[in-house]
């Protein structure tokens, strides 16, 4: 790898599975340490001043853009202030700059999967920031990529998976919506797509854009509980019994999640050549790891 990678973020699951998948190929990344309010406009600038990095990937606001069970609109605001500002440093000092979007862009309301030519129209509050960091991105960063993840799932406890795996432990019963449909994608997986596309952009080719990538095989949440629960149980055996449907429209995130998710990855299987791994092969790894650290 030619260029000085920076990593925002590396303290985070996704940051570490893309430090630990970049050590394996001799690939390092500067990982500087937030300031203890986080990072800001402000310290941002001076950073970027003083480092200059040829790319940056900026997971600096992974666990509430993608974990975090709500996040409020205040704080939301000021992360949509310095991601502007990175994308204008990033512009200043001509850096590549990749960052991570989401599903939540889109309203759940098509059917079948999203391409990236469909437009945007979020629903929560967390979708509509995301939304409003990519059109600042594109405006003002020409050398960008944009991705956008499905399901992310790591091994935080606080995380999507590990809140599930909480009440597992302590309901009696658990309810997931049967008519929900996503692409779960473990930080492995997305992790690995992240160091692809770096790689490519390594080799000077010009690929900007916005590109979607979730796991292989798009499922329900009852779906995907189902599976986690089943390869949980050779960690725990103490774990709720009965999983039962429920409808998407009863479901008390049904407001901000979008009931259809799925993404389609044709674009960016034929601009970088990336494969959508099978999700369920990445469980067995991400729950050895969640269940070590509880």
């Amino acid at each position: 790898m030619q260029m000085r990678l920076m990593l925002l973020g590396g303290g985070n699951a996704l940051g570490q599975a893309l430090i630990r998948l970049g050590a394996e190929e001799d690939i390092g990344f500067l990982a500087p340490r937030p300031p203890e309010s986080g990072w800001d406009a402000a310290s941002l600038t001076h950073l970027l001043d003083e480092t200059r990095p040829d790319a940056l990937v900026n997971l600096a606001y992974y666990f509430d853009w993608f974990q975090a069970e709500e996040v409020c609109e205040t704080r939301l605001t000021l992360q949509e202030r310095a991601v502007e500002r990175l994308a204008e440093l990033c512009k200043h000092h001509e850096i590549r700059l990749l960052q991570p979007s989401s599903y939540r862009v889109f309203d759940g309301s098509r059917v079948t999967a999203y391409s990236e030519k469909e437009e945007p129209q979020p629903l929560g509050v967390r979708g509509q920031a995301l939304w409003r960091l990519e059109q600042s991105v594109r405006a003002t960063c020409p050398r960008h990529v944009l991705l956008r993840f499905g399901w992310l799932l790591d091994e935080s406890s606080e995380g999507r998976l590990g809140r599930f795996l909480a009440r597992a432990e302590r309901d009696d019963a658990l309810l997931l919506a049967d008519d929900r449909r996503g692409n779960p994608t473990p930080v492995d997986d997305a992790a690995r797509v992240i160091l692809a596309v770096l790689k490519q952009l390594d080799c000077q080719s010009p690929l900007w854009g916005t590109y979607h990538y979730g796991g292989h095989e798009a499922t329900t949440s009852l779906g995907l509980g189902q599976a986690v629960l089943s390869e949980a149980r050779n960690f725990r055996g103490s774990l709720v019994e009965e999983v039962a449907a429920q409808a998407h429209a009863a479901r008390p995130d049904a407001g901000d999640e979008p009931q259809h998710a799925v993404l389609a990855c044709k674009k960016i299987l034929h601009t970088f050549g990336i494969k959508p791994r099978a999700w369920r092969a990445g469980l067995p790894s991400l729950l050895d790891r969640y269940y070590r650290h509880v």
